[in-house]
């Protein structure tokens, strides 16, 4: 069976630790999209793990980690996170990467950051990991696939064109030094030959996994609101981050995609710039949600940015669900909320007089208020609790009224940052 997992929200929603639950369950797990511009935050027996490339199947003795054709491959980077795990005594893990992933290259990171610096105070917020060079020279033709790494005639041909488009660019837009063909070429080399025992044909692979009855987890980076095409543009990703898109980034059927696990947040969070209308304006109202929020506080897995917060989106997470067409819902971090006597959920959205309840494009979502009902809290700490009857009243109460606007059943909830505080409600 194949099973994705997927944010709801802006990405941080807390999949790391319900990938590495489902992890355990699964034979094969696969990164679909994204590259090293978003973690996934793990703890369990070996520690805690800021996971960038890497699929979290890497803890287990049994899983097969694959990195599929969709994914901006960075190689020196995945070898440096497999690395760092050997280094803490994980055992290495068994990796495949898909002979049709694209490889981020070192210019890709500095047209990034030359962006970035140009953009100035209109800039994107990026995490200046090349990823939207990497997935525009992509759609632009000019990228450089793994297979082609194995042909010297084909890769020469393709530095000399890569060079003479970006050169002009360099010299006449950013006025930066010029990319050598030589010293790119000794650099695909030598990506080459750290890349080679693991390239495979994935999508064979997977399919002859998917006739062999084997357990197959797509794993998600980012969330709903963060999708090219459906998220709040332009402030979004350059792949797209739903799990219809894990059948063309792991390159199997859309139909074998049976499960659709989609991880919600119990308030809202956001790193980098966008809309964001639940978004809590009063800083220091923030920072102390901020300061209880996930495992040591809300800062970004990758860029130790602190993260913009904001109360429960009914919104826009229901959205996100149905966006993903999510089969269940994972609440996570709820137990960070057990500080607050109240509780606001954003359960509209008034924009030019008028109240939706559905999520607009970002034109309108920019004219967006936020209209709220305001729950009592539970106002004590719930880690540790394993059962759901044994939850105070009013977090329940504050659970199934999230279900309800949700549309999709909760299936699990996270109480907790280790990988036994959960919750599983039956349904």
């Amino acid at each position: 069976m194949v099973t994705a997992i997927v944010g709801a929200n802006w990405g941080d929603e807390g999949k790391g630790k319900i990938t590495d639950m489902l992890g355990q369950e699964s034979d094969i797990v696969v990164r679909f999209q994204g590259g090293s511009n978003a973690g996934h935050t793990i703890i369990n027996d070996y520690g805690k793990f800021a996971l960038h490339l890497l699929p979290s199947g890497v803890f287990y003795d049994h899983t097969t980690s694959v990195i599929g054709n969709g994914v901006a491959l960075n190689i020196p980077y995945l070898f440096q996170e497999i690395h760092g795990l050997v280094e803490r005594n994980v055992p290495k893990p068994k990796i495949l990467v898909s002979d049709r992933a694209q490889i981020l290259m070192p210019y890709h990171i500095l047209f990034d950051q030359y962006e970035e610096e140009r953009l100035g105070k209109n800039s994107f917020g990026s995490t200046k990991s090349g990823i939207a060079p990497f997935y525009s020279d992509k759609y632009a033709k000019i990228g450089i696939q793994v297979s082609e790494l194995f042909d010297d005639a084909l890769l020469e041909d393709k530095v000399a064109r890569i060079c003479e488009q970006k050169n002009v660019i360099l010299e006449h837009l950013y006025h930066k030094p010029a990319l050598d063909p030589q010293e790119l070429l000794e650099t695909l080399r030598e990506y080459r030959d750290m890349v080679a025992p693991y390239v495979c044909d994935v999508s064979l692979y997977l399919r002859q996994a998917i006739k062999e009855g084997k357990n197959i987890l797509l794993e998600g980076q980012l969330g709903s609101l963060k999708d090219p095409d459906h998220g709040i543009y332009p402030m979004v990703t350059s792949s797209s981050t739903l799990a219809s898109y894990g059948a063309i980034g792991a390159g199997i059927p859309p139909y074998e995609i049976r499960r659709i696990v989609t991880v919600v947040k119990a308030y809202s969070s956001a790193v980098g710039a966008g809309e964001f209308v639940s978004e809590i304006l009063d800083e220091e109202e923030a920072d102390v949600l901020r300061k209880h929020g996930g495992d040591g506080g809300e800062y970004g897995a990758t860029t130790g940015r602190p993260r913009r917060m904001g109360w429960f989106d009914a919104v826009a997470s229901r959205y996100g669900c149905q966006i993903q067409g999510a089969t269940e819902v994972v609440l996570t971090v709820l137990d960070c909320l057990g500080y607050l006597q109240e509780i606001p959920v954003c359960v509209g959205y008034e924009i030019d007089g008028k109240i939706t309840k559905e999520f607009p494009v970002t034109s309108q979502l920019a004219k967006a208020k936020p209209v709220y009902e305001v729950l009592p809290g539970w106002n004590c700490d719930i880690c540790g609790i394993t059962e759901y009857d044994k939850l105070p009243e009013n977090c329940r109460k504050y659970i199934e009224f999230i279900e309800k606007e949700l549309e999709v059943p909760i299936t699990m909830i996270s109480n907790g940052p280790k990988r036994s505080d959960i919750i599983y409600r039956k349904k």
